[in-house]
């Protein structure tokens, strides 16, 4: 019996508005960053809506300037539901292209390794499918922002 092949179906647009960095510089766990994320918006066919201010990505900046990614925030769907999302990954890439992120410079996201994966929760009945699927995404970093296009496993 031959396993089924898993694709990709695109779940949503996202745009992560986000504030300036608060470094907090080394700590044990690393070079930590805290980004707060301050709104934005989610397009998608079954899931639409707007990044509600308050989350935050909690990054490690590692020596070699890759940074490990870690947001907390909330989405609220166009029908008023309330969804959590937890995503985590990774942004790597040539030192320079990194460095020019690190100034806020646009670079082309074909040019560094932008990946994370999401998981959401929610106690609204119509997004309760979220909760059950995993899902990946390629980002690309703005100088105030995070875009990522997002997709389910099949």
């Amino acid at each position: 019996m031959t396993l089924p092949v898993p694709g990709l179906e695109f779940l949503a647009h996202v745009d992560v508005e986000l504030d300036a960095p608060v470094d907090l510089g080394v700590t044990d766990a690393g070079h930590r960053r805290i980004v707060p994320i301050v709104g934005g918006t989610v397009t998608g066919e079954r899931f639409a809506g707007i990044v509600v201010p308050g989350g935050a990505d909690w990054q490690v900046i590692h020596a070699d300037g890759a940074t490990t990614i870690d947001t907390r925030y909330l989405l609220r769907a166009h029908d008023g539901a309330d969804v959590f999302i937890r995503t985590a990954g990774v942004r790597s890439g040539p030192p320079e292209v990194l460095a020019a992120l690190a100034r806020g410079e646009d670079a082309d996201p074909a040019s560094y390794y932008f990946r994370v994966h999401a998981t959401f929760e929610t106690s609204a009945p119509q997004y309760a499918w979220m909760t059950r699927v995993l899902t990946v995404a390629v980002a690309r970093r703005r100088a105030s922002a995070v875009v990522y296009d997002a997709y389910t496993l099949t």
